[in-house]
């Protein structure tokens, strides 16, 4: 597995285990397999794991994960496990939050993860329009020079917003964004911006919830209602990036390309978005280790320079999508926005 350093005292490996999927709105978690899950993927080289305060009981399982982890491993094995977290307050809250607010919400996912200090908080703001963002990064700062906050990330801020938080003095060392061969809005503004500014790019997003897989090669246009929301989210993308049947052009250039290295689509597509410019991870999600192999043959798979050409002839028929990173999700009255849930830590 490859490993990069976001921060001198912050190394982490080049795919990383995304915790989404075992949050409680996807089913039922047996948590003790999600714990073993977790370990597997640790010992393979899968050593960075994401999160959120508004993943439900995604923070907790973690927190077990890292007590059972010290418990089996030991302590300099432990020191190699990196857990990303979330503060997302929501979008009722902006209004009136407060520095109180952001340091309960810290201290939440310290007890969570059974930990003294928090290796990287990303926050996320969900309207502009509410005027405390730059002030909630400067809370986050306070808790990062007082020792509970290791490192500061951002999640979905756009390049513009983003520039403002690092040029303001609060030392950012990434951004997690959505990056795919879909969806390639990064590639406008913000990757150019961040690496200026010594940002790195964590990706989600980069199989585009399981579109960008084989198991959609060949088949027609979905009619009927689709199996969740990530799907319904990803499809918005593939209609104005130019619709099916470029999608499925798209899909057989991968499945060529992944012929080449024995490989499949998903790799494929994840692999081509780690070998942009400015991109530290991609972030995969995982219910279980079922696809761990495919996981970690993702930063192992070389494409070449006549793979990305195959690749590139395909996007050069794409529509580009409108806007900056998250600006169309940040209309809540626009189709992509109109599908997000925005208060997900109410009553947590």
């Amino acid at each position: 597995m490859q490993r990069i350093r976001l921060a001198p005292d912050h190394e982490i490996s080049r795919v990383i285990r995304g915790g989404w999927q075992m949050a409680g709105g996807h089913g039922a978690v047996d948590s003790a397999a999600a714990v073993e899950d977790m370990l597997a993927c640790a010992d393979a080289g899968i050593t960075t794991f994401d999160g959120a305060d508004i993943y439900t009981g995604v923070e907790d399982l973690l927190g077990a994960f890292r007590a059972r982890y010290l418990e089996l491993r030991g302590a300099a094995a432990l020191a190699r496990i990196k857990v990303h977290t979330k503060c997302v307050p929501d979008l009722d809250l902006l209004p009136r939050l407060t520095c109180a607010d952001i340091a309960r919400t810290v201290d939440r996912s310290l007890r969570r993860l059974r930990a003294d200090c928090l290796d990287l908080v990303q926050l996320h703001w969900w309207d502009y329009d509410a005027p405390g963002w730059l002030e909630a990064v400067h809370w986050l700062d306070e808790l990062r020079r007082a020792g509970k906050i290791r490192h500061l990330g951002g999640t979905n801020f756009d390049t513009r917003h983003m520039a403002a938080i690092v040029d303001g003095g609060v030392p950012l060392v990434s951004m997690q964004l959505q990056y795919s061969l879909l969806d390639r809005r990064p590639e406008k503004a913000m990757r150019a911006a961040a690496a200026a500014r010594g940002v790195s790019l964590l990706c989600y997003g980069t199989v585009a919830g399981g579109f960008l897989g084989d198991r959609w090669l060949g088949r027609g246009e979905p009619e009927g209602p689709l199996e969740n929301r990530s799907l319904v989210k990803y499809k918005l993308i593939i209609d104005d990036v130019g619709g099916w049947d470029l999608f499925q052009a798209l899909l057989a250039a991968l499945r060529r390309v992944a012929d080449r290295h024995g490989s499949d689509i998903a790799t494929v597509a994840s692999a081509a978005v780690l070998a942009r410019e400015g991109v530290a991870a991609v972030i995969v999600g995982a219910r279980n280790r079922a696809h761990l192999a495919a996981n970690l043959a993702i930063s192992d798979l070389a494409l070449d320079a006549a793979d990305m050409a195959a690749i590139d002839a395909v996007l050069a028929e794409a529509k580009e999508l409108e806007g900056d990173v998250y600006s169309l999700e940040r209309d809540r009255h626009g189709r992509h926005g109109a599908i997000m849930k925005y208060n997900l830590n109410r009553g947590a």
